[in-house]
Order: structure tokens, then C-alpha cells, then sequence
């Protein structure tokens, strides 16, 4: 496919790595010669220097002839003024808009189509739905939702003491007793992909998938005791915070807001009356003692510096804080595994959810039948976890796994017919209507259902 992406920041960087390793013919505009430079040093990308919104930088761009354009610069206006110029060149085109001023979010609802717009991605509410399902369901470092909700794959922390600790993995689900499948696990920053004499270890990152009525089981067979979310402190008071508060407010949740800008904290107070807004800076410890944070149910850190983030989060745990979630700019591709190898509860990184989102959309352009219902990128990117529909042009419908040959670096992680739910053995088999999780390690790509097999 042919894409222009319109922003070569961290989101717009994101999308031409993951997009230019699937193979797609792809041109860069940014107004820094800089960061195009480092783009076209590690992709296979043309580069163009200029307004993204100018129609003669969007002609050198090939917008005419393009599939989609993808705006993800600083501005909202800017990304919207892209849309609309490319699909006034062309028609045919597809748009996708980073859009995160609140304000606009109603009447870019309401003409979507007088803007041309084909999807819009929001970091800060998306990275807030995130986190409330993180909230939601204490225990977890991560959770991606599968088949409508019914399956989902989640990540957790083999501690020290964990019944999981030196356990192999073909005795798994004696230690666990509940219908589980570990599809990748993560030591010492590298992802890897356990066969039934794999041991777990401290230390370990694994990830799980099981059906949703299998996970509060597993939380209590591992002695993961879990408490339910009252009382929340977010430090940084940012548009995310926002977005978040309103969600947590609405299931009875307390919310502290810690933010040093003056301003700011009078405009938090005014749009968000029930919440408390502390006027300070979170990187004092003095401060979060002054606040009691061990009082606190959940500690989110979402200031904008990664490294005080990490500080903070890293301070909440030492203070006992049950739950704790960081939020990460630039994510596991910088020193990732520094990051790894640190404990800072579970990480968000904003553009890595619309990054997923975005090439979640490239796929189904791609593939109108047995595109991908939905795509997750695990182990700070070193794996996906992917679901497909089965339809009639899928292959081997109705055959045992066990006489089906697959790629190596292919997991099927689990199956849902209607109500049910199956973690695969050998006797599975796919039959039109069924959703399949698969689970692609190494760095693989899979776009349609049928390149999973031999």
C-alpha cells in the first residue's frame, strides 16, 4: 500500500517502523530535517520536509495516487487541514487524524464526513481506557481484550515466592488448576516462546490468555490477593488525568490530582469539582508523605517526563501502594531493557495503543475478508497477539490442529465459539463464525488468517 505519514514524532516514528517492516510503500513529511534523516536511516521510507497541510507538499508526497494518509503532527488543526487537503486531491484516499483537544471531539463526531476523516486516534483517552480496565481488575500488569470481551491476554510478574516460580510448563495447569495458556515469556528483556519443558523463573514477564471467568480464578490460585480500587492519586494533572478521572468518578472511585502548575490546578478544580487538586510537584517525596500515598489504593504516574514517572512509581511501591501504573512517552524502544528489568507496576505507553489502532486499520485496508478483528503488540514488541474471524475462504476448517502444520513462530492461543471458550489442545478445530487468537513471536507479521499455516 501506498501511505503518506503526515508527523515523524514519537507516534508518527512508531507507525512507519511497524507499517514500513510490513512491507508497505511509505513517504515521510515533517517540517525537522533532523528526524527525517534518523527515519531514513533506519526505514525504507522516502522523506519530504515541509507543511503537511500544503497542497504542493502533499503533490511531492503522492497524495494524488496514495491509499491512506496518516496526520499524527503536534496539532489537531493541522492534522485535520492534511485530511481534508489530501481527500480534495483524492477522493479515494483514506484519512486518519490524531485528534486529542477535548473540545473537539463533538463536532468531529458529527462531520466526520465534512472532514474527511476515515478514523481518529486520541492517546490521552485511549491510554485512560486502558488504565480503568488496568483499575478494574487489580492483579494484572496489562490486559487486552479479545471476542467482545470473553477472552484476554494478561501479563504478570512471577515474584519472589510465586507458586509459579521453577514450575515447567507441562505441569502448569496443576499449579494454577484452572484453563489457562502462557504464550510468551519475557527474561532478561528477551521474549521468548515456552515448549513444555520451559521452567519459570523470578523475574519472569508472562502472558497469559485465558477466557475472563478463568482470571479471578488464577488470581486466587496464586495467592495474588487483589483489593478492590477506592482511592486513586494521578500525578500530573494533563488531559489524560482528565479523561481518566471522569471514568473512575463514575464507578464511586476517589481521585487526587497532584499537578505543580498553578493554572493548570485552577482549571482542574473548576471541570472537575468532585476530584481533589493538590497544587505541587509529585517528585518531592515530602509531599507524597504529606499526602499519605500508602493510604492510596493505585499511585498512577503520568507526569510528562518518562524518568520521573519512573521515580515516582518506583517510590509508591517502596511505600506499599498495592497497584501502580506508569505512564511511558517513549516506551520500550528506548533502553528497553533498562525498563524491564524495573519494577514500576504496569506501563502505558499512549502511542503504542494508537499505533495498534492504526495498524489494526493498514491490515483491513490490506485484507477486506479475514482481516485482523484486532491487534496487540506484547513483550515491548517483541510478539502480537492477533484475532481473526473464521469465514469460508479460511483453510482446514473442521480439522484437528494436531494433523495442521503452522509456522514455528506461531501460537494458536485461544478459540471462542459463540458463548464458549477453549484454550486449543490437539483435537481444536476452526469452523466458520469462530474467533481465533493467535500469538506471533520473532517479529513475524500476520495479515490474514491463512498465513498462520505451512
Amino acid at each position: 500500500m501506498k501511505i503518506i505519514v503526515a508527523g515523524d514524532g514519537k507516534l508518527g516514528s512508531s507507525v512507519t517502523r511497524q507499517l514500513s517492516l510490513e512491507g508497505n510503500d511509505l513517504t515521510v513529511i515533517d517540517l525537522k530535517e533532523s528526524v527525517l534523516e534518523s527515519s531514513e536511516g533506519r526505514y525504507d521510507v522516502m522523506s519530504i520536509q515541509g507543511n503537511c497541510a500544503a497542497m504542493d507538499v502533499l503533490n511531492q508526497a503522492g497524495a494524488k495516487t496514495a491509499d491512506l494518509l496518516i496526520a499524527v503532527t503536534n496539532s489537531d488543526e493541522v492534522n485535520l487541514l492534511s485530511c481534508l487537503t489530501a481527500f480534495g486531491m483524492n477522493p479515494h484516499i483514506h484519512t486518519i487524524a490524531r485528534i486529542r483537544n477535548p473540545e473537539y471531539q463533538e463536532q468531529i463526531y458529527r462531520m466526520r464526513d465534512i472532514f474527511a476523516l476515515s478514523m481518529t486516534v486520541d492517546p490521552d483517552r485511549q491510554t485512560a481506557v486502558e488504565m480503568e480496565r488496568l483499575l478494574k481488575y487489580p492483579g494484572f500488569l496489562q490486559r487486552e481484550p479479545f471476542a467482545h470481551g470473553r477472552v484476554e491476554l494478561v501479563e504478570l510478574k512471577i515474584e519472589k515466592g510465586s507458586r509459579l516460580c521453577d514450575v515447567v510448563m507441562k505441569d502448569l495447569h496443576r499449579t494454577v488448576n484452572c484453563n489457562v495458556l502462557i504464550c510468551t515469556v519475557v527474561r532478561n528483556g528477551s521474549a521468548l516462546s515456552p515448549d513444555g519443558n520451559f521452567v519459570l523463573k523470578e523475574g519472569d514477564r508472562v502472558f497469559i490468555t485465558a477466557a475472563i471467568n478463568e482470571l479471578s480464578t488464577l488470581l486466587k490460585n496464586l495467592n495474588i490477593i487483589t483489593h478492590k480500587v477506592r482511592a486513586v492519586l494521578i500525578c500530573g494533572g494533563s488531559r489524560f488525568a482528565v479523561y481518566l478521572t471522569k471514568l473512575l468518578q463514575r464507578s464511586g472511585i476517589e481521585v487526587k490530582i497532584i499537578e505543580k502548575d498553578h493554572d493548570r490546578c485552577e482549571y482542574l478544580a473548576e471541570i472537575l469539582p468532585k476530584a481533589e487538586i493538590i497544587c505541587g510537584d509529585a517528585s518531592k517525596d515530602f509531599l507524597l508523605e504529606g499526602e499519605d500515598i500508602s493510604r492510596y489504593d493505585a499511585v498512577i504516574s503520568a507526569t510528562g517526563l518518562d524518568e520521573l514517572n519512573m521515580i515516582i512509581s518506583m517510590y509508591a511501591l517502596h511505600c506499599g501502594v498495592p497497584q501502580v501504573l506508569t505512564k511511558l512517552g517513549r516506551g520500550m524502544e528506548v533502553n528497553g531493557s533498562i525498563i524491564s528489568s524495573m519494577n514500576l507496576g504496569s506501563t502505558i505507553v499512549p502511542k503504542d495503543l494508537c499505533c495498534n489502532s492504526i495498524v489494526q486499520y493498514v491490515r483491513a485496508m490490506k485484507n477486506q475478508t479475514g482481516a485482523a478483528l484486532a491487534v496487540y503488540s506484547i513483550a515491548g514488541g517483541q510478539a502480537e497477539a492477533v484475532e481473526f474471524r473464521i469465514d469460508d475462504t479460511c483453510l482446514h476448517c473442521g480439522e484437528p490442529l494436531k494433523k495442521i502444520k503452522t509456522r514455528k513462530n506461531v501460537l494458536v492461543a485461544c478459540l471462542s465459539r459463540g458463548s464458549y471458550t477453549e484454550i486449543p489442545n490437539g483435537d481444536t478445530y476452526f469452523q466458520v463464525g469462530d474467533t481465533v487468537v493467535i500469538v506471533v513471536s520473532g517479529g513475524g507479521v500476520i495479515s490474514n488468517f491463512n498465513e498462520i499455516f505451512v
